[in-house]
């Protein structure tokens, strides 16, 4: 059976059985090969679902994924060593995961690659790097990315001090989750000149539209 197919019968299997028989499909089709199934089937050790939690089975899972390029699966073995769990703590291993992740455009892995500039984890600590890797992911649409960035501009870290960009990135994300007490803090800041300078950017910026 070819991989669409695979996913196709594992999306029908879903919909129709319960996390047991979830994880019997998502067994039979990662044993055949099937990517998408490897990261499932880790995800349902990780966290308990139609089966023990394992973690040391979860990483097994993310990592065969992983070695066959899915990048949430990247992501999620980065998030394995970041947290110990199934494997021994390390951070320079989370970095690596999170990288190459992020490098197949996954905005989450870029989110949490500054978050590891920002606290010094697994890699020197850089506010430059941690602001590029915020942006990439906020251009992407990512809320925390957003937040994050907007947090850089009000600080003025690893980017200058722009209470109009600070502005723009917190009115995107207040868009998308609960930001609008940041965005507020820093328009209350804000000449009438800035307000509408950064009103103006946030009406004409673009960001992907979420799947």
């Amino acid at each position: 059976m070819g991989t669409v197919a695979v996913i196709f019968a594992l999306v029908l299997a879903s919909a129709s059985a319960g996390p047991t028989e979830d994880v019997t499909a998502y067994r039979k089709a990662a044993d055949a090969g099937d990517v998408l199934a490897m990261y499932n089937l880790g995800a349902c050790y990780d966290t308990g679902r139609g089966v023990p939690q394992n973690y040391t089975e979860a990483t097994k899972w993310f990592r065969k994924a992983a070695d066959l390029g899915e990048p949430i699966a990247m992501y999620e073995l980065g998030r394995c060593y970041a947290n110990g769990h199934g494997v021994p703590q390390s951070h320079a291993e989370a970095v690596k995961w999170y990288r190459k992740s992020a490098d197949l455009g996954n905005a989450y892995a870029m989110y949490l690659l500054g978050v590891c500039y920002t606290k010094h984890l697994g890699v020197p600590q850089s506010d430059l790097n941690a602001a590029k890797w915020y942006r990439k992911g906020a251009d992407l649409g990512d809320f925390f990315s957003m937040v994050k960035l907007g947090e850089c501009y009000a600080k003025g870290e690893g980017v200058p001090k722009s209470r109009v960009f600070a502005y723009m990135w917190y009115s995107l994300a207040a868009a998308k989750g609960s930001a609008a007490e940041e965005r507020d803090k820093i328009a209350a800041k804000m000449t009438a000149q800035e307000l509408a300078e950064g009103q103006r950017l946030v009406a004409e910026k673009k960001l992907p539209r979420e799947k």
